[in-house]
């Protein structure tokens, strides 16, 4: 009968281990569980915190881009208006440089001709008096 006993306490000894065990296992289960979860929750709101700020550097990079598209337009623009000021200016510049010369070479036409008649009549009048003579 001890025997008996012996293997009945054994029995029951080893009944509430594993019953401890189980508890133990489905506590450290359940606790596993709940940190999966976590990790998972953790997971998804780092994604969509991801996902956000990389929009917003999308967004940020796209208005960027769009700035320094005005700023170039604008620079060629007023590039343009100042290359044609500055032909404008040359042409009134070389225009009137123009002017000045013919008003120049008509002037120096006028006192040639003055030059000319004068030595013309120079010269009749000592052709006459050689003639007279």
């Amino acid at each position: 009968m001890t025997r008996l006993m012996h293997t009945a306490l054994t029995a029951i000894a080893l009944t509430a281990t594993l019953a401890a065990c189980g508890q133990q296992s489905q506590q450290a289960a359940d606790k596993a569980k709940a940190s999966a979860s976590k990790a998972a929750d953790s997971a998804a709101t780092a994604t969509k915190d991801a996902a956000t700020a990389a929009s917003a550097a999308a967004k940020d990079a796209t208005n960027a881009a769009a700035d320094a598209a005005k700023s170039a337009a604008d620079a060629t623009k007023d590039a343009a208006a100042k290359a044609t000021d500055a032909m404008k200016s040359a042409t009134t510049t070389t225009t009137e440089a123009a002017k000045d010369a013919a008003t120049s070479a008509a002037d120096a036409s006028k006192d040639a001709a003055a030059k000319a008649s004068d030595a013309a009549k120079t010269a009749t009048d000592a052709a006459k008096e050689a003639a007279k003579k």
